[in-house]
């Protein structure tokens, strides 16, 4: 007989695999990507049985639901949800829990195991997925008893949550998820209180920024998260400061903003970088100063004085000392510092900023072909301000983070810190799902080969995902670089495919189209984005297009290139 519950007095009894499903249920988890299989059969099981409550996405391979559960999570801000079975299955979520652990993502991601006496005897499908992912996520559970279970729910969810967001693990065995146990209802889990900053602190930051003359604030992906936005703002209005961000921290401010320089960094803004570059004083708001921010950490902003506001203590002076380090919610440190810093104007300052900006202008590429800016001028024209938009890695990464208007957060959805090709079809599939509505995803030919298996999934579930594929025929960024310091060595970097994508598009049950000019792209998206379904465009760009500017690895603002050299 399989029951699942039984009265005992006024004890309910549930299995382990229930306890699971209600606990998901209880913590107003709403969706769950994943992929059955022999160790969570039990799980898909209660699932199926409670298919009312709790939507389950089926993914086309494990990658696909853990990109999928990242993009939900990014583009809503709740804990993204992905389920797999055991060895192969647990380790193709690997990858996508990697990716939400460099970029600190809020995600529970679910694996089932052997039953514990087959635990360590190398059983079928046995992998010990707790010890491989122990480097990518905040925390990992192993469930041993059934008794455990709900309640390593429930912490799994609030150390997602809490502080810097990010991935955590819970592999159960088959037989926990068989054996019976009582449950009772909980609330939902709150995130740990949040971190005060210390006043003594405080005082030190408002004195550092009255004294400024030229500051610059810089916001990473922490200023989202946190949801500092506001007060981001608000700083910079009263002290005349000018706003940049890592790549991480792209639609923390409208792109319409006028203090917003948009991202700094290896492929920045050159007028961002080069503010940073020059400012006396830079307020950091949850950034980690990686290397393709900095570049030469040596030669990086030598005039300035760095004040680091982080939740996360182990990343202040982890990889740029700070003259000030608050560990602190990043919302109450800044509403305390804007209460205490003196209204000021620094014209001199801006004027400059200004010049910048002037000469950024300059190397803007003016052209009637289709190349990656007009096409990006073309989704900002047709998209609303609701729409994510997903990328995946590459060159068209950085355009897209160079030309794409922002005018909410949560909007930019892409893979930051582990830079995975591949991301961003599953996560476009999960933002759309996420938000109710409409996503975009820009990508390139080389990355989109890497999972276009998901086009399935898109197509079954008809999410209206517009696809916009900027197809060179090579990888294109490994391309600029062999271009610029290796002496134009193209050694596999030439994809020339026989792909017909448009064709393999609509084999997927998907609109495909082919534009080679703007009029027809513009036609085309305009279309595509009033579509209530999927929709796949396939534009063809120059393969000798480079995203610029661009500080050489481990170069510094005075080596940077604006201009295109080699062929």
């Amino acid at each position: 007989m399989h029951y699942e519950l039984y009265l005992c007095g006024e004890i309910m009894k549930f299995s382990g695999a229930e306890i699971l499903v209600r606990t998901l249920i209880e913590q107003q988890v709403d969706v769950v990507f994943g992929y059955p299989g022999g160790q969570v059969i039990h799980i898909y099981d209660r699932l199926y049985e409670h298919q009312d409550e709790l939507k389950h996405i089926l993914v086309a391979h494990e990658q696909g639901a853990s990109h999928a559960a990242d993009g939900y999570a990014r583009s809503t801000g709740k804990v993204g949800v992905c389920i797999a079975t055991s060895g192969p299955g647990a380790t193709n979520l690997v990858t996508g829990i990697a990716t939400a652990y460099l970029d600190s993502v809020p995600m529970v991601a679910i694996t089932g195991n052997v039953s514990n006496d087959l635990i360590g005897r190398d059983s079928f499908q046995e992998v010990d997925i707790t010890g491989i992912t122990m480097p990518v996520t905040k925390h990992n559970f192993f469930v041993s008893k059934v008794e455990d279970l709900a309640d390593t729910i429930r912490e799994a969810f609030r150390l997602a949550k809490s502080g810097r967001p990010g991935p955590v693990l819970i592999d159960i065995p088959k037989d926990v998820q068989i054996a019976q146990y009582d449950y009772e209802p909980e609330s939902v889990v709150e995130a740990f209180d949040k971190i005060p900053p210390k006043a003594h602190k405080i005082e030190s930051a408002i004195k550092l920024i009255n004294e400024a003359k030229k500051p610059y604030i810089y916001c990473g992906g922490g200023t989202i998260s946190s949801g500092a936005s506001d007060e981001v703002k608000a700083l910079a209005d009263k002290i005349d400061a000018v706003i940049g961000c890592s790549f991480m921290g792209l639609s923390s401010i409208e792109t319409s903003n006028e203090r917003f320089l948009g991202m700094q960094g290896m492929h920045g803004h050159y007028a961002s970088s080069m503010a940073q570059h020059n400012a006396d004083l830079i307020i950091t708001v949850g950034a980690r100063f990686s290397d393709r921010a900095t570049g030469n950490k040596a030669k990086y902003a030598p005039q300035a004085k760095i004040i680091h506001i982080d939740t996360d203590k182990a990343e202040i002076d982890k990889n740029i000392i700070a003259d000030l380090g608050i560990c602190s919610d990043l919302k109450l440190a800044l509403s305390q510092i804007i209460e205490g810093v003196t209204k000021v104007e620094h014209p001199e300052w801006i004027q400059t900023v200004k010049d910048f900006i002037t000469e950024e202008e300059k190397h803007v590429p003016v052209s009637e072909k289709m190349n990656p800016y007009n096409i990006l001028q073309v989704i900002n024209k047709c998209k609303t301000d609701d729409i994510p938009v997903a990328t995946d890695v590459g060159q068209h990464q950085m355009w897209t983070a160079q030309f794409c208007e922002f005018a909410k957060p949560r909007k930019f959805i892409s893979s930051g810190g582990l830079g995975t090709m591949g991301f961003g079809l599953g996560a476009a599939i999960g933002s759309a799902i996420g938000v109710g509505g409409k996503s975009i995803l820009v990508t390139g030919d080389g990355s989109f080969g890497m999972c276009l298996n998901e086009l399935a999934t898109a197509a079954s579930y008809n999410v209206p995902v517009v696809i916009v594929m900027m197809n060179n025929g090579v990888l294109g960024m490994v391309r600029q670089w062999q271009n610029l310091f290796f002496n134009q060595h193209y050694s596999n970097t030439v994809l020339d495919r026989k792909t017909d994508f448009v064709r393999l598009a609509e084999a997927f049950g998907i609109k495909g189209y082919r534009c080679t000019e703007m009029a027809d792209f513009e036609k085309t998206m305009k279309e595509a984005v009033d579509a209530e379904g999927p929709v796949f465009i396939e534009c063809f760009i120059d393969k000798d297009e480079m995203v610029l500017p661009m500080l050489p690895p481990g170069g510094s603002m005075d080596d940077i290139i604006v201009e295109r050299v080699g062929n």
